[in-house]
């Protein structure tokens, strides 16, 4: 599996990228789950300047084909909610719950995306901070940049950055990870209270992997401007699965990969209300996976997580379509658990009972524990797995 992400041109790990900014200056607080910088705007020193870059990554390319197969518009709302959401979500990790200010930026073939995907796209965008309001998250969109670059883009990306400032007595650092902490995961599939339908758990990592071992070959013909010319044919579309097939879930196949990224910020503002104190760190499980903490341990640690969600039926559907190891699904994809809350025993049962009451699933899935290097141990039911 590991050498056809290769031949497709994708880094599971991102280890070029993380490479190539390893000389960067880490910001105010080296270990928290975002850059922190110093109050540039107003130079306070008890606030500070939040700005985060994020998208849907390849997920636009199945919304194209799925919007291409059915005409159903929704799915662009869909993958601006995934741009959204990749940002703000990891804003929570440091304790941000808004204002926000966001911009959006579009690159688009005119050809294959006409007038109405752009609308559908910005107006979209607008309709969910509408959404977030209602539960207390102020998002302001300012703009942003729609370019034709079709020599560039085959059909569509959609990207968008969101910013804040906030009081540096308000951030979640994971400087107070510990010995003794649990780990209280929230479950990325179901309905919650403020979404409009079941939520497969998918999520804006591991798209490319997905799209192509789960979809048919006969998309590569059907829709070559969704493939990478370069890629040989044996990584394309290798599937057996129609967009619009049934699967045991509500949803077809299509909308289940397409199933928009879930936010945790209701959930999250209501936690910081109730428990800053207490709060010894968030980490959102996107690229990465289960073993994402890793790189936000503050020393030697080592978290063990032995009781994990129930892996929701996409994933199942992913790891058999493919044949992958189960220690690389666990690495690559948040598995039925996108948001984990370092915290206290006491505290976990009042945060699962707050993911609950917006009807998400949670529980204490794991601890913390001295140890004398970072290390993730996973314990499941396919097996024991460490990242280190």
């Amino acid at each position: 599996m590991d050498n056809r992400y290769n031949q497709r041109g994708v880094s599971a790990q991102k280890e070029d990228v993380h490479k190539a900014v390893a000389k960067l200056d880490k910001g105010l607080f080296p270990n928290a789950f975002c850059k922190i910088y110093p109050d540039y705007l107003a130079n306070d020193p008890a606030f500070c300047n939040l700005i985060h870059a994020d998208g849907a990554g390849t997920k636009s390319i199945l919304a194209y084909m799925y919007w291409k197969e059915t005409g159903d518009m929704s799915v662009w709302k869909g993958i601006a909610i995934d741009s959204i959401v990749m940002n703000i979500d990891d804003l929570l990790c440091i304790g941000a719950t808004g204002p926000f200010i966001y911009s959006s930026t579009i690159g688009r073939n005119k050809h294959k995306i006409p007038g109405e995907v752009i609308s559908a796209l910005i107006n979209g965008t607008q309709e969910y901070f509408d959404t977030l309001r209602e539960h207390d998250i102020e998002v302001h969109l300012l703009g942003g940049e729609t370019a034709d670059v079709g020599d560039v883009v085959r059909t569509v990306i959609v990207d968008g950055t969101m910013a804040c400032r906030m009081e540096r007595s308000k951030l979640i650092t994971t400087e107070k990870m510990q010995p003794g902490d649990v780990v209280v995961s929230l479950a990325s599939y179901g309905q919650a209270t403020y979404e409009d339908e079941y939520n497969s758990g998918m999520g804006s990592n591991g798209l490319t992997s997905a799209r192509h071992e789960m979809l048919k070959k006969e998309y590569a013909t059907k829709y070559p401007e969704s493939v990478d010319p370069n890629l040989p044919d044996e990584v394309v579309y290798n599937g057996k699965y129609g967009l619009t097939d049934a699967t045991e879930t509500p949803l077809n196949v299509g909308k289940m990969i397409l199933s928009p990224t879930r936010t945790y910020a209701p959930v999250v503002l209501k936690v910081l209300q109730q428990h800053f104190d207490q709060i010894h760190g968030i980490i959102h499980c996107s690229g990465g996976g289960q073993s994402k903490c890793l790189h936000y341990l503050p020393s030697p640690l080592r978290v063990v997580k032995n009781n994990l969600l129930p892996v929701p039926p996409l994933f199942n559907m992913i790891q058999q379509a493919a044949g992958t190891d189960w220690r690389e699904m666990y690495q690559v994809f948040n598995m039925g658990q996108r948001l984990e809350i370092f915290t206290d025993k006491e505290t976990a049962e009042s945060i699962v009972a707050i993911a609950k009451s917006f009807n998400i699933d949670a529980q204490v899935s794991g601890i913390v524990e001295k140890a004398e290097k970072k290390e993730v141990v996973i314990e499941s039911n396919h097996g024991i797995f460490n990242y280190v």
